[in-house]
């Protein structure tokens, strides 16, 4: 008999077939073959990660012998425990996963059917919109005002207008400039008949303690945190969900049994046994960043947002000058790509909302003083 011939991509579900991917960030490693820099002598500051690394704790944990060879424990008990505890609530609100990503897949994949609607606050994390795609969500953007505030009035607007409209994502700080949403405004949006998705990656950095404890009040509220920012451990991938009661057994039907894996939950709850170490940690980064925005709002030509985050945005002038760089890129692609010379990593925007946007992250106070040293040469 003679085999078929067909043409795999005729097969795929016809709304995936012109999905932009989401980009991610290239690791050091890579990125030091690229520039011909050793790997030790990369900065790092393009993914917001924590610099500081985990807590001693999580070094001894992963040290220590774990049961790799057996699947995790699928009920995530120990895990869901200490995160309770940390948050003084009950683990019967709580869901963890390979990162706050794989919970942001749960949810959209929880109530997001083909053609229903996904409302989403840009300039924010590509992530919702990019989730919504390929769930074959109808996207739509409600834009933040220019100072990056939510404008809700505009957002009542769109959730009353728009049919089948499931979820609200509100990244709080925001990324990409870290800005925070009143409290009076997420109430106002909480009074919308829609799902509310609170993504408190950054909240840790915030004069703000969170609203994981509004869940207890709010049936139409989640809330998401990571493991990434806080704890250091973006590299074991380890987030979770605050939920409502009622919907946390219908999350558990379709999420994947076996994360996060061992290694990670492991490194977890280390990480939350030294809340002194999470504590200092995260006060020298807002004082580090603190210092660097001071230092960045010298230079003539920047626009330094406000942050609650572990970041700083920086949107660059026209008239910057730069040494480096293609001379036909606006300044602050030249400024990214030069910097790249010199061995400082930071992320590019150049999209709407955001044009002309560089983002920072926050390191180490010798990584702030390599930016600046590089900076004065690029801009002398």
């Amino acid at each position: 008999m003679r085999p078929v011939t067909i043409n795999p991509e005729t097969l795929l579900a016809p709304h995936l077939r012109a999905l932009q991917g989401y980009t991610p960030i290239v690791p050091p490693s890579v990125l030091a073959q690229r520039l011909g820099h050793p790997q030790e002598q990369i900065i790092k500051l393009d993914a917001n990660e924590n610099l500081y690394g985990p807590p001693p704790a999580v070094r001894q944990a992963l040290a220590d012998a774990l049961p790799v060879n057996i699947y995790p424990d699928p009920d995530q008990t120990a895990f869901r425990a200490a995160v309770g505890r940390y948050l003084g609530m009950a683990a019967s609100h709580i869901i963890g996963g390979a990162g706050a990503d794989e919970v942001i897949d749960l949810v959209v994949r929880a109530f997001v059917a083909l053609g229903d609607a996904v409302i989403d606050l840009p300039p924010t994390f590509g992530m919702y919109r990019w989730q919504a795609d390929v769930a074959g969500a109808r996207y739509v953007p409600v834009p933040r005002r220019a100072d990056f505030s939510v404008d809700v009035a505009a957002v009542e607007r769109a959730v009353r207008s728009t049919p089948n409209a499931k979820l609200l994502f509100i990244a709080n700080p925001n990324n990409p400039d870290g800005s925070l949403l009143a409290d009076e405004d997420l109430k106002r949006l909480l009074a919308l008949p829609i799902m509310v998705v609170l993504d408190e990656a950054y909240i840790d950095f915030s004069a703000h303690p969170g609203h994981a404890r509004w869940v207890l009040e709010h049936e139409n509220l989640i809330v998401l945190r990571t493991f990434s920012k806080l704890a250091g451990l973006a590299g074991l991938r380890v987030g979770y969900g605050v939920f409502p009661e009622k919907l946390v057994p219908h999350l558990w039907k379709i999420k994947q049994p076996y994360t996060p894996n061992v290694a990670g939950e492991a490194a977890a709850i280390a990480a939350l046994s030294d809340p002194a170490y999470l504590r200092d940690v995260v006060a020298r980064i807002v004082a580090e960043r603190e210092r660097m925005r001071q230092l960045l709002m010298q230079i003539p030509g920047f626009y330094v947002f406000p942050s609650q985050a572990n970041f700083v945005l920086c949107r660059v002038a026209d008239s910057v000058r730069v040494n480096g760089g293609d001379p036909s890129w606006h300044p602050a692609r030249r400024i990214k790509a030069a910097l790249e010379q010199h061995g400082v990593l930071v992320r590019y925007f150049d999209k709407e909302g955001l044009r002309d946007c560089i983002r920072v992250s926050v390191g180490l106070p010798e990584h702030t003083d390599a930016l600046m040293r590089a900076l004065e040469v690029i801009l002398r």
